[in-house]
């Protein structure tokens, strides 16, 4: 098994509802996801996938956040949109972008709030 890992940033507000202390008032992070992909095959260049093609579906899916308020988007008006949320939104739509390759999967996501706060997501 082969997992390649590349990274994305973006910057974006949002505000925990219902939460007790100060992550419910508006606030922001500088995100970074740690996209992993996983795949038993390598193709003719003996690469799982191009760091670079992978970058760009990962921009792809993340440029949508950056620098906006997370909860007025469509994707969280049911729910908070946390690092946990975040993750699992960022997986699903690199998840879509990588459908049509069927020996490459998305293994994980990693949403960093910061260098020491983090949420993971993985099916």
């Amino acid at each position: 098994m082969f997992e390649l890992t590349v990274e994305a940033q973006f910057s974006a507000a949002h505000q925990i509802k219902g939460h007790p202390g100060p992550c419910a008032r508006l606030h922001g992070h500088n995100y970074r996801a740690a996209v992993t992909v996983a795949g038993d095959q390598l193709d003719q260049q003996g690469m799982l996938i191009d760091f670079g093609r992978l970058k760009e579906i990962c921009r792809e899916v993340t440029a949508p956040l950056d620098h906006t308020f997370l909860n007025d988007l469509p994707d969280f008006a049911n729910t908070n949109p946390t690092a946990e949320a975040l993750a699992r939104h960022i997986f699903h739509g690199v998840a879509a972008k990588l459908s049509s390759s069927p020996c490459l999967r998305v293994a994980s996501v990693t949403v960093y709030e910061s260098e020491r706060s983090y949420a993971t997501y993985r099916e």
